[in-house]
């Protein structure tokens, strides 16, 4: 369900789920954090290009198999994306995103997490984790857009337009209309190298933000304290269920 090539200093990461809006499974997650992985390790890559088949980017993730799945299996999947955003988030190499269709939810926090943002103008976004109680890429999110916004979004669910997200800085660039699939469109994005190469790009990181190491302990934390407060899996069947029916209405 995940395209992962390497190719003339790119590594392409694609989702490849379109009947389930490329909706995360927990292989799906731990298949993005072996790539990202993997594609920091490589120094022969200059970039990490970010797309997903169909009309969405992700919607998210997958939980078709809630019923079945206990509060630690949810912790354990919260944990897993955490360190996927954190991955991306330091990444020694330029990182790449492009959105079309719905990216919501841990979607919307993958997008956040890449240097360079591309959005068609269908694309929509929404941070959904804290109807839930979850406290999941908030301070990243805020990084993008500034404190005050970041904590209205999210606190109020709202929806966010192309538009929107490109004024607010949620999205860095305006993808011309096209019907090349996004794939196509990602990797030619990606082509031109950047100015500078690995190691300086990761000494800009650090120099940008020294506390980087310790917001990422302070990320997951957070993460883990809200997702370790009992009734998890009842909150997000409450939220689902709310969804659902004001999609109705």
């Amino acid at each position: 369900m995940i395209e992962f090539t390497c190719r003339d200093g790119v590594a392409n990461l694609h989702l490849q789920a379109p009947a389930r809006g490329n909706a995360l499974s927990a292989p799906m997650v731990d298949d993005l954090l072996k790539a990202v992985q993997t594609a920091s390790a490589d120094e022969s890559l200059h970039t990490l290009a970010l797309s997903g088949e169909g009309r969405h980017l992700c919607t998210g993730f997958d939980l078709s198999d809630l019923e079945s799945q206990t509060e630690g299996d949810l912790l354990l999947r919260f944990v897993r994306i955490e360190q996927v955003l954190d991955a991306l988030w330091r990444a020694p190499m330029r990182t790449l995103a492009c959105a079309q269709g719905r990216t919501w939810g841990a979607g919307a926090d993958l997008f956040a997490a890449c240097d360079v943002r591309w959005v068609a103008s269908d694309a929509s976004f929404r941070f959904p984790g804290a109807g839930f109680g979850l406290v999941l890429g908030t301070r990243r999110l805020s990084e993008r857009v500034g404190l005050a916004t970041a904590r209205d979004w999210v606190g109020m669910g709202r929806d966010i337009d192309a538009e929107i997200a490109l004024a607010a800085g949620l999205a860095t660039h305006r993808l011309p209309a096209s019907e090349r699939p996004m794939r196509e469109q990602a990797l030619d994005l990606a082509a031109e190298a950047p100015a500078v190469d690995r190691l300086t790009q990761s000494a800009l990181r650090k120099a940008s933000n020294p506390q980087a190491a310790q917001a990422a302990d302070a990320d997951l934390a957070a993460l883990v304290r809200s997702a370790a407060r009992p009734g998890l899996k009842d909150r997000i069947a409450a939220y689902s269920a709310r969804t659902r029916a004001a999609r109705k209405t």
